[in-house]
């Protein structure tokens, strides 16, 4: 297995183990898949389409697909599956695949749709695993992905906080596991959470707030905005591409027809297989 990292998959499992999503509502789940999936072609699937979960974690994203296809497959190389298997139990139309990209766990041309959610910026080679998971796609059938974004659409003072963050991250991330969550909780509490409420009462006084860091959690719980502060400052290995960039790796992978969201999280893109 060569394009993978270790430590990024340790921390996976040990992530999802602790925040397995069982304390999240209905609702914000609901909301959150939505916005990963508003550039999604529903109408290109085939009745009883069967496709993939590429990095499916706790199966959070898996729970709210399986009901709506003809079937899923479920893949994760971390101990995370567990929890995911658990979690979709009373799903009689998913399969589990506790397997890396390097393993190829679906045979070649046999899915008609496959999606990756925040996933492949974990990885050494982000274009070669969207080069291994189009390979499993037939023709015609899209690719959905989030890719952590090169904060590309912001501003120079927005780039420069985060560059510092990335400081902070590289050192929580080589931490023992009772340490890093919590540090990372202790972040959601005092950064996520007031930044988040700040950005909360500026939008409803009509002003804008994109350019503020972390409003894109003005109307999520405390318990995501934990869960993600655990993966952003938790994980060892983080990559982080333009716009562009993206599209190009997407293209070279055979896919066509790519489409952005507008809208955070960013990026969020999917592709029709040539």
């Amino acid at each position: 297995m060569k394009n993978v990292d270790v430590a990024t998959i340790k921390s996976f499992g040990d992530e999802w183990s602790r925040f397995d999503q069982s304390e999240l509502s209905e609702a914000e789940t609901t909301r959150i898949f939505e916005e990963y999936f508003s550039v999604f072609p529903w109408n290109r699937l085939p009745a009883n389409a069967i496709g993939f979960d590429m990095g499916c974690g706790s199966g959070r994203w898996a729970r709210l697909m399986a009901p709506r296809v003809g079937h899923l497959h479920c893949i994760d190389p971390s101990s995370a599956l567990n929890v995911a298997k658990k979690a979709l139990t009373k799903l009689a139309n998913v399969s589990f695949y506790r397997a890396s990209l390097d393993e190829r766990p679906l045979p070649a041309n046999s899915q008609d749709f496959g999606y990756s959610l925040g996933v492949l910026h974990h990885v050494p080679d982000t274009a070669g695993a969207i080069q291994t998971c189009v390979e499993m796609l037939k023709p015609g059938a899209p690719f959905l992905v989030y890719i952590y974004y090169a904060f590309d659409n912001r501003s120079l003072a927005f780039k420069l906080v985060w560059r510092g963050s990335d400081l902070l991250r590289r050192a929580i991330c080589r931490l023992p596991s009772a340490l890093k969550h919590l540090l990372t909780d202790t972040l959601a509490v005092v950064v996520y959470y007031p930044m988040a409420r700040f950005s909360l009462l500026t939008e409803r006084l009509g002003l804008p707030v994109s350019s503020i860091p972390l409003s894109y959690y003005r109307n999520h719980s405390f318990y995501t905005m934990r869960t993600d502060s655990r993966d952003r400052f938790g994980t060892p290995l983080e990559q982080r591409f333009t716009r562009s960039e993206i599209a190009g790796m997407m293209d070279s992978a055979g896919l066509g027809e790519v489409t952005f969201s507008d809208r955070a999280p960013y990026w969020c893109a999917v592709g029709i297989k040539r």
